[in-house]
């Protein structure tokens, strides 16, 4: 909903060009400012240099009756609760603006699905193409128009790829990693530059695996229908963490308060899906980086069966839990509660001695050092430019963490640390999930203290959220968890139904994963299998 622009002052809208705005609107989580299409770059560099925005969060890319919109969520990594939109509209004939990438390197994959999904066109973008779909598809599938029934045949030439065409040197070879191989932890297809066993270049190829999760989620209902989505994204484990992103974004939108004894179970049961991913992520790692599969693969899978196994004694599954509901939790601990309790206790009393052996099988193997200490290195700018979030920015010394700048559940009211490493390199990155093991540990067992002593009058589970719930029309919300894997983050835009009429999942490892190519050029071939493995990447996140 446009508005006139409005700017008090000491508004941080103060240091864009007066001739660049042309109005400005209220999101629920940040003040936005309407630009024109072809003053992108310049209000987008004066918000990063001059206010402060350096963390390009997501780009949303919608259609409306009359125009399209492209809106860039910001924020700053120091503070991640100061947070602004830019709005910028386009005409239905001519759907576009200026890139945001030379500002903002991360805004490159952003735009590029933007122009992918729904035809938008970028002035100045470095490499405007698909990215989830084939560059041979038919039209652009979020588009109003969309003819679903159209042919999608292409002839062989248009599926044509000459080699010469990838290669950046006379000497240089094309090698095809993936999309089906063991060390891409999933259908993610690298198109690798040789130059001998050094990796001249390498382009993550992406899409193997698209399956119209927004479109789902809009054809949805709030209240009952999107919840069980979430889990999908991330078959790691941490599903938990991620119907917490739609959880918060969809309660801020239409102004639901979560009981605080719900909050202690989504804080505890959340910590224990962010578990179920690290250790899934150590084991992995192991068998990248040494061929450790008897020992360190088995040792964590041990691990994650006794989460499992306390998870599914909460929600009923072992993975795909649907166990959040919009203003609370589905159901209260299992009955004896003592008996769940202590399975939880157990498993939490064991973890230091075990986390001793991992160390011995990773952290202090000479042999995983040599290939992960000063190889995949991503120097903090440089992660930050590619808006990296969670483990691997943690991994390059940024000190970001949602649970604690951005305080959602009962984490605020809890003792943990954030963990950071200053390595920057793939070491740092399995360093971090080893500690946040932890860490988690250490939340899981503050949360069971507090659920044992908690008065059972007070136990109330969820709030009264209408049995059909209808936000108001032309609210927007973005908002965002600190997944396993970084900054899960949803934007929401409600029109007045019981379906949202845009749904954006902002995936950490979308971004994470852009940031390869700078981590692999120049290294050995071997190494470029360590780097993925430390990305923890989850392609059903990134493609979605």
């Amino acid at each position: 909903m446009q508005r006139q622009l409005t700017t008090g002052e000491g508004s941080v809208f103060d240091v864009l060009p007066d001739d660049a705005v042309v109005g400005n609107e209220e999101h629920v989580n940040a003040p936005a400012v309407v630009v024109r299409a072809d003053a992108v770059q310049e209000v987008l560099s004066a918000l990063k240099a001059d206010a402060g925005y350096d963390h390009c969060a997501c780009v949303t890319a919608q259609e409306y009756g009359d125009r399209f919109e492209a809106i860039y969520h910001l924020k700053k990594y120091d503070a991640p609760t100061d947070e602004v939109s830019v709005v910028v509209p386009s005409p239905k004939d001519d759907p576009g603006n200026e890139s945001a990438a030379p500002v903002y390197e991360t805004a490159e994959w952003h735009e590029r699905e933007a122009y992918d999904l729904l035809g938008l066109r970028f002035d100045d973008h470095p490499d405007l193409r698909r990215i989830l779909l084939p560059e041979t598809w038919q039209g652009h599938p979020l588009t109003e128009d969309y003819d679903q029934d159209q042919p999608q045949i292409v002839t062989y030439r248009e599926h044509e790829r000459i080699m010469e065409d990838r290669q950046v040197g006379p000497d240089t070879m094309l090698l095809n990693m993936g999309p089906h191989h063991p060390s891409t932890h999933g259908v993610l297809h690298l198109l690798v530059e040789l130059d001998g066993e050094v990796v001249a270049d390498v382009e993550p190829d992406i899409g193997y695996i698209h399956r119209c999760e927004e479109q789902m989620c809009q054809q949805g209902t709030y209240r009952h229908q999107i919840m069980p989505y979430p889990d999908r994204w991330d078959w790691g484990g941490a599903g938990l963490c991620n119907e917490w992103a739609y959880a918060r974004a969809a309660e801020r939108l239409a102004d639901i308060e979560v009981p605080e004894y719900a909050q202690v179970l989504r804080t505890m049961s959340a910590e224990l899906s962010r578990m179920l991913s690290h250790f899934l992520a150590l084991g992995a790692y192991a068998l990248d980086v040494v061929g450790e599969f008897n020992a360190t693969w088995m040792y964590a899978f041990r691990d994650r069966e006794l989460i499992q196994d306390v998870l599914e004694d909460l929600t009923g599954q072992r993975l795909m839990f649907n166990y959040f509901r919009l203003g609370g939790v589905a159901w209260d601990v299992p009955e004896p509660r003592a008996e769940f309790f202590e399975k939880i206790r157990e498993f939490v009393d064991g973890l230091p001695e075990k986390v001793v052996e991992y160390h011995d099988l990773l952290s202090n193997n000479e042999i995983l050092q040599e290939r992960t200490l000063d190889t995949g290195v991503l120097p903090p700018e440089r992660a930050k430019e590619f808006g990296c979030t969670g483990p691997v920015a943690r991994g390059s010394g940024i000190d970001y963490d949602l649970r604690r700048d951005d305080p959602y559940g009962y984490y605020d009211e809890l003792e943990w640390d954030v963990v950071t490493e200053d390595g920057c390199d793939n070491l740092a990155r399995l360093l971090v999930r080893m500690r946040e093991v932890e860490q988690s540990a250490r939340i899981v067992e503050q949360c069971v203290d507090l659920l044992e002593s908690w008065p059972d009058d007070e136990r109330t589970l969820q709030s009264n959220v209408p049995r059909t719930l209808r936000p108001d029309k032309d609210r927007e919300v973005y908002s965002a968890v600190e997944g396993a894997k970084g900054e899960l983050g949803i934007y929401v835009r409600s029109d007045g139904t019981d379906t949202p009429a845009r749904f954006k999942i902002r995936g950490p490892s979308f971004s994470n994963l852009q940031a390869l190519p700078v981590m692999g050029r120049g290294e050995f071939v071997a190494d470029l299998v360590a780097t993925i493995g430390s990305l923890d990447t989850i392609m059903g996140e990134v493609d979605r």
